[in-house]
């Protein structure tokens, strides 16, 4: 084996114009790869992070019917059980109370369509990282009476600032319209200018008051230490009280799962994709240089080399090219992914686009080991495929007319 390997060795730098060729573009096109799959790995995990820590949490409770109908009155029954429950089991490490209703934001400028979002400010920051986005003013943990943080890009449409006040419409638990001043103690900026536009925020203890004479709840937003429990406490919880619907992110939030599944799926996809074009120049490098070589070849099997002999070799010409070539590639992605995990890259010029749909423009790519996994065993598959028929070539070579040939 070890002769055949040198015989090989030898061959592929027989023509190293055409091997350097070769191995640049597997090498060029591993790199591409490797380093897009970690880009998109990055940019698809950092949303399903900052969703989960900023607003949607591990899990959240709400009355079975909240979600799809939306009414005030849809509250959480018996709510402070439920909170003497989640505080009692270890697996919580902390959980927001709020309220959710929607409304019309009026100011002297103009009206708005709003979702209001009331909250308890200590328990929110405990348990979502969400106040990391206010870009100026104070978060609801103010002493501001009445106080209202609203999205730059509403406070920008309405023409408000810091200190003015803004009337906010909604409906109470009797169905009845309900109309309060606010005051804007702060703005935010989250991922996404949608919503910005549509979500205010407000403290659950003043909309209460406005709502309903008994404290109410729409929402629970849960946290874990470990997310991996969210599932398990959510089946607990429905099994224990009847009348709610825990659910996790997983549920809540399909097109956060989607994300999730979609990464190790495009490992392979786009890894294929690169390497199936590859394969195409593996075979016609290898093509060319069996047909350069006829006479050497069948005189190898005219001298007692077995067939099995010549097929291993030209397989293992194959297979050293496609190796050497996308170990290089995957160390030199390997190298940039590490680079820019800290750094980030700063794709500023898509940064307006990117908020649109919710998306961060300052990218930190990542790549787990299954997924390095899943590209070598991908290199493996194609490489061997592509070797096939130029070693079945070469094993069906006739060594009397290979030797007239030249």
């Amino acid at each position: 084996m070890k002769t055949i390997f040198q015989i090989a060795w030898r061959n592929i730098w027989r023509s190293p114009a055409r091997s350097g060729v070769l191995l640049a573009a597997i090498i060029a096109g591993l790199w591409a790869g490797v380093f897009t799959v970690g880009i998109v790995n990055g940019l698809m995990n950092q949303r399903v992070d900052y969703l989960i820590n900023s607003e949607v949490t591990h899990m959240q409770i709400h009355h079975p019917e909240f979600l799809a109908e939306g009414f005030v009155n849809l509250n959480i029954p018996d709510h402070q059980s439920v909170f003497t429950w989640l505080e009692d089991d270890e697996r919580v490490k902390s959980f927001s109370p709020r309220i959710i209703t929607d409304g019309m934001l009026q100011s002297p400028v103009k009206t708005s369509g709003v979702r209001i979002r009331g909250i308890i400010p200590e328990k929110e920051m405990a348990t979502t990282v969400f106040y990391e986005n206010m870009t100026s003013g104070e978060f609801l943990d103010s002493d501001v009476r009445n106080a209202i943080i609203m999205g730059e890009e509403l406070a920008s449409e309405h023409n408000m600032d810091i200190g003015n006040r803004v009337v906010l419409t909604f409906e109470d638990i009797d169905g009845q319209l309900v109309s309060a001043l606010f005051n804007i103690s702060g703005f935010f900026q989250s991922a996404s200018t949608e919503y910005d536009r549509r979500n205010v925020w407000v403290r659950s203890e003043d909309i209460n008051a406005l709502m309903s004479e008994e404290p109410l709840f729409h929402e629970i937003g849960v946290m874990f230490h470990e997310e991996i429990h969210s599932a398990e406490v959510a089946s607990t919880l429905n099994e224990t009280f009847t009348e709610i619907e825990a659910q996790t992110w997983r549920t809540l939030s399909p097109e956060l799962n989607f994300l999730v599944e979609l990464g190790g799926v495009m490992v392979v996809i786009l890894t294929l994709i690169i390497m199936m074009a590859l394969s195409f120049g593996i075979l016609n490098t290898m093509l060319m240089s069996i047909f350069e070589r006829m006479r050497e070849l069948g005189m190898l099997i005219s001298i007692g080399m077995s067939r099995m002999r010549v097929f291993s070799m030209i397989m293992l010409e194959s297979l050293i090219l496609t190796f050497t070539g996308a170990l290089a590639g995957i160390l030199i992605a390997t190298a940039h992914v590490w680079y820019f995990r800290e750094s980030g890259i700063n794709l500023e010029m898509f940064a307006q686009g990117a908020s649109q749909i919710g998306w961060d423009h300052h990218i930190y790519p990542v790549l787990t080991s299954t997924e390095y996994g899943l590209v070598v065993s991908v290199v493996v598959l194609v490489a061997m495929l592509s070797s096939v028929y130029p070693s079945i070539k070469a094993v069906r070579i006739n060594p009397l007319e290979a030797s007239k040939s030249g």
